[in-house]
């Protein structure tokens, strides 16, 4: 109330005269009450012009948006983007081209050294069922930052374990063989993100915890619940303590067919992957931005990440999130908006297999000590807007919630406490900057992500530039209010 009547007193001379003249003659209760009165009216006055500023934004993404077709550009004429690869080189160059072309009044890149993993050929496993003379092929990828096999493979009897539990308890089994964890995504998980945190650990420890025992090789099931097989990488993290095997991610309809089989009979596997890591390379940030009018030393952050998977043209991982964020750069100034704070919008480097991208945003951020005041991300696919995410303190995020009668008609009917995104948590860590996320309907973006699928087609171009809307109107709240 404080807060409201403070902007009252400041912006309604005459009608605070009014209200003072009237003290002489009425108590305090009915003073306060008239007080309210106008104090709603000019809430009311503001949410109104604030509508009206979103609906125009809108408008704007809607019918002359360019997002569609710059993903268009950059999964077809690019494709796919992973750190240290060309892709990664000429995506940069495009998207200090589009900043340009979207109206940033300041376009930089910010270096950044990456990891340059390479999968260094074509990835290939079959089984043999014991009494059979013919080997089946398997459909698998080599998961990221993963060692190959070497020229000769590898060739070894497969053990298959449900749970880390059961490698436990089974670890006298392991030695010598291949471990094949088939650990389901959980499909009573509504939000498909839960799904992949619980999964996602035997990507990422699996190789190590298996080598821990003797394994010679590890084959994953998939992080999805698709009902094709194509297979989904990711990035493994060895564990310097124990010897690096080789690992591919697997199909699910064969990660099945193996199961079954395993489940009958003894059945080994023939395993050929190729990858290694090339020394170190220069990447970059992509930044631009549109400079504050009243405080252009205190910053607010929209990005999405620029590398992809290399067996993938990563349209919704994070192609989508990256020409979101220039489309509401795009759509800020078509319409002539001169932010109070400084935009940065940001394509991130090596988000998939280092984070060395945010690391560095972050790291200038502090050594520069610059204010930063919000960050937001967005890299949960282009599907339809669902919610929006904000981590924050309480009194932050009570702000936040009341600006959903504002967002609520574009799509983002949910205010959820938690939000951020991989990129911008070193910025929140190292700076305590309050995050926010674009949640869209996670149901189909584990069919695809890291996989094959994630093509420029599976992208709806309604639900992409609605994202955008989304995003435009929190990131307009923040500018115009704080938080």
């Amino acid at each position: 109330m404080r807060l409201w009547f403070a902007v009252y007193l400041k912006k309604n001379h005459l009608h605070l005269m009014f209200v003072l003249t009237l003290s002489k003659f009425v108590n305090m209760q009915k003073l306060f009450f008239i007080a309210s009165f106008f104090v709603a009216a000019f809430q009311v006055k503001a949410q109104n012009a604030d509508s009206i500023f979103i609906k125009k934004l809108a408008d704007e993404i809607l019918t002359n948006g360019k997002a569609y077709e710059n993903l268009r550009h950059l999964t077809k004429q690019i494709g796919g983007r992973l750190a240290g690869s060309p892709g990664m080189v000429k995506s940069e160059q495009w998207g200090m081209i589009v900043m340009k072309e979207s109206g940033a009044e300041k376009a930089s890149m910010q270096q950044c050294m990456v990891p340059h993993w390479v999968r260094g050929g074509e990835d290939q496993a079959s089984f043999n069922v014991q009494g059979k003379k013919v080997y089946e092929k398997l459909d698998v990828v080599a998961l990221g930052n993963s060692i190959g096999t070497g020229k000769n493979g590898v060739t070894a009897e497969v053990i298959k374990v449900n749970s880390f539990d059961e490698l436990e308890k089974r670890k006298d089994e392991v030695k010598g063989k291949i471990v094949f964890y088939n650990y389901k995504f959980n499909d009573t998980y509504i939000n498909t993100f839960l799904a992949y945190r619980d999964a996602s650990q035997y990507r990422g420890q699996g190789p190590s915890r298996a080598a821990k025992y003797g394994a010679k090789a590890v084959i994953v099931r998939s992080m999805s619940h698709a009902a094709d097989n194509n297979p989904h990488t990711g990035a493994t993290r060895y564990d310097s303590a124990y010897e690096k095997i080789p690992a591919v991610a697997i199909g699910l309809r064969d990660a099945d067919k193996l199961s079954k089989e395993i489940e009958k009979s003894k059945v080994t596997v023939r395993m050929q992957t190729n990858g290694q890591f090339l020394p170190d390379t220069i990447g970059h940030n992509i930044i631009g931005e549109l400079i504050g009018t009243e405080f252009p030393k205190e910053y607010i952050t929209v990005g999405g990440h620029l590398d992809s998977w290399d067996n993938c043209e990563g349209a919704h991982d994070d192609g989508a999130g990256c020409v979101q964020t220039m489309e509401i750069l795009r759509a800020l100034k078509a319409i002539g908006y001169r932010p109070k704070h400084t935009i940065r919008f940001v394509l991130f480097a090596n988000e998939e297999n280092g984070l060395r991208g945010g690391n560095k945003y972050a790291e200038e951020a502090v050594a520069k000590n610059e204010k930063h005041l919000f960050a937001m991300e967005s890299d949960a696919g282009g599907f339809t807007p669902r919610a929006l995410g904000l981590s924050g303190s309480e009194e932050q995020f009570q702000k936040f919630l009341s600006w959903k009668p504002l967002i609520a008609p574009y799509g983002c009917t949910e205010f959820n406490k938690g939000g951020g995104g991989a990129d911008i948590g070193p910025l929140s860590r190292a700076l305590k900057t309050p995050t926010a996320s674009l949640n869209p309907d996670s149901q189909r973006y584990f069919d695809i992500h890291h996989a094959r699928s994630d093509v420029f087609e599976a992208v709806n171009k309604r639900e992409l530039e609605l994202g955008a809307v989304n995003m435009a109107a929190l990131i307009y709240l923040v500018d115009k209010y704080g938080l």
